[in-house]
């Protein structure tokens, strides 16, 4: 998967529009940040009131004033609070809003990308992104905007007080800022390069841990948990190292703001007594500087607590962004119509094909017809393009030149949900959800009711089996079905299609993996499935065709036979070859 970066700017640009749903919320947060920063604001001004008061005037601080000024920081402190209230509730609940509606844009883009996509990224890599990554997404989607606006305030705020009591001090204080914030930017930058590559290779042992542990029968197999082990060290201290280089620069990032806090409280205490020695200023003055500055450094530092956080929520919407942009490369044309009954005509004319990642040709000029409710079989070569053939029918891949027409319309032109509708697959490696054996089965059909579902495995020979089950049709069949023996499986996956019922199958190698009583067994329930309906079946156990109406020999260079099994037979050509061979195996 070819990926991109992206700029700051770009990453704010393509967020931000995940706040128009809860625009409400998000100002109202803002509303109480700004309330909780005023609370913070009033403190110095107060002080700085009772001190200069105390020295100048001290028979004007009474307590009668002195109560007014403390019932007035009560009152203040209580609308601090409550904004503080609404803002940790409902500000992390507008966070985890958008966090959500992320994670469903980013998983209903992953269910329209080709399975060009997936062959060139590790699952563990999208796991990563789609869970770990918008996990961040939510503390920044309810704190960038608060702790900046804060700041802002802040700064702001406490310049313009600052300087009504003297420019040139606080010009001095505030002259440290720009350069602060230039130094510690440049900080920032590979902080976030650090926390991109250390997502990167998360998304790596996630990948390194799923391959291992669904491949654990393999790894014991040929004894080779130690490599497996060598192979996951070597990640895991490749991730130690990211990690540490991003605690460095970190650490680099708070000792840069320390260094510059430290430089603000001494140009306080320097110019702040040189000035209020010359009475420039009043005793007053300098502790609400003190105050102000102590409000500005806290504020600093929050922002530095927030930057590790900040970095690591621009990566995740970085990491979205980059499913996001992956190409949809196909997808329903504008004039695309719903398919509905087709009788089965398939015609491929001048086909070419390539897959997309490697330009691999597979296909170039290829000619064909299948007649609706025709039994045709395909044999060939591993590699001669079989499976391509009939991954390209229901639009898993997309052509590059030429025409396949189902009933005399481009396939382009039907809905791909239509279209897929209408198309039954069964294939050598049969994949099972998670659950029992009857979610299993239903998934052939949307809100199948179970006597449909008990239909459709007697049908497809499965329903006695499935009852000996501890639970029956409730059994749960394990992850990918590891509870089920091969045969099992194929045979729950046929009474998917059976529950179907679509008009067009494909049968790819549905039993070259069965030991003989299973495709003995399963062999039934394909040739139950298959009466009319137009049928395509790849196989490399010849004898599971001889009884298709037609037989195709399909070599790199294109289909070179085609015939009954007879016909093709006294050709002696490559199929007589392929069957001979094949007897000779037995």
């Amino acid at each position: 998967m070819t990926e991109r970066d992206y700029k700051a700017g770009e990453l704010f640009t393509r967020f931000v529009p995940y706040y128009k749903k809860y625009w409400k919320i998000c100002v109202f947060d803002l509303f109480c940040a700004a309330l909780t920063t005023i609370c913070e604001l009033v403190l110095p001004m107060i002080m700085r009131y009772i001190t200069n008061t105390g020295i100048n005037d001290l028979q004007a601080l009474t307590v009668s004033v002195i109560l007014q000024l403390g019932l007035l920081y009560l009152v203040l402190r209580f609308i601090d609070c409550a904004a503080n209230y609404y803002m940790a509730d409902m500000g992390h609940v507008m966070g985890t809003y958008i966090e959500t509606d992320m994670r469903r844009d980013a998983y209903d883009h992953l269910q329209r990308l080709s399975d060009t996509y997936y062959s060139n990224t590790k699952v563990g890599q999208i796991m990563g992104r789609i869970t770990n990554d918008l996990f961040d997404v939510t503390e920044f989607a309810h704190h960038c905007p608060e702790e900046f606006f804060i700041a802002a305030i802040k700064i702001v705020a406490s310049f313009i007080i600052l300087a009504r009591i003297s420019v040139l001090l606080t010009l001095c204080i505030f002259i440290i800022v720009p350069i602060m914030m230039i130094v510690c930017t440049r900080i920032n930058l590979k902080l976030r390069a650090t926390f991109r590559s250390q997502r990167q290779q998360v998304g790596e042992l996630n990948a390194r841990i799923e391959d291992s542990l669904l491949g654990q029968r393999v790894v014991k197999t040929f004894t080779n948990e130690e490599r497996e082990k060598q192979k996951f060290e070597q990640d895991n201290q490749e991730f130690l190292r990211i990690k540490k280089l991003s605690y460095h620069f970190m650490a680099m990032f708070q000792t840069t703001t320390r260094a510059f806090d430290g430089l603000m409280y001494l140009m306080v205490i320097v110019a702040g007594g040189i000035f209020m020695i010359k009475k420039v200023i009043e005793p007053g003055d300098l502790v609400a500087y003190v105050l102000y500055v102590s409000t500005m450094i806290a504020t600093v530092r929050r922002i530095i607590e927030f930057a590790e956080q900040f970095q690591r929520g621009m990566t995740g919407i970085e990491r979205f962004l980059q499913i996001m942009d992956a190409d949809i490369e196909i997808f329903d044309e504008p004039d695309a119509v719903e398919l509905v009954e087709p009788a089965g005509e398939i015609v491929f004319d001048n086909v070419s094909f390539a897959y997309p990642d490697d330009h691999n040709t597979v296909f170039s000029g290829l000619n064909l017809t299948i007649h609706p409710g025709e039994k045709v079989a395909i044999v060939g070569p591993s590699g001669g393009g079989k499976t391509t053939l009939c991954n390209l029918i229901p639009r898993f891949y997309e052509i590059d030149g030429g025409t396949i027409t189902l009933d005399g319309k481009d396939i382009r032109k039907y809905t791909l949900k239509s279209l897929r509708k209408n198309i039954g697959m069964v294939q050598q490696d049969v994949y099972l959800f998670s659950g029992t054996v009857l979610d299993n089965i239903a998934y052939g059909k949307e809100n199948a009711a179970k006597e449909e579902v008990v239909e459709a495995a007697k049908r497809a020979g499965a329903h006695e089996f499935i009852s000996e089950l501890k639970d029956g049709y409730e059994t749960y069949v394990g992850e990918r079905g590891v509870k089920l023996s091969g045969g099992q499986k194929q045979r729950i996956s046929i009474a998917r299609v059976f529950l179907k019922n679509p008009p067009i199958l494909i049968l790819d190698e549905a039993t070259s993996a069965l030991d003989n009583e299973s495709e003995y067994q399963v062999a039934k329930s394909l040739a139950k499935l298959s009466q009319g309906r137009t049928t395509i079946t790849i196989a490399h156990r010849l004898s599971s065709i001889r009884n298709s109406d037609r037989i195709l020999v399909l070599m790199p260079e294109g289909i070179v036979e085609e015939g009954n099994h007879d016909s093709l037979m006294e050709q002696k050509g490559i199929y007589y070859q392929f069957y001979e061979r094949a007897n000779e195996v037995k």
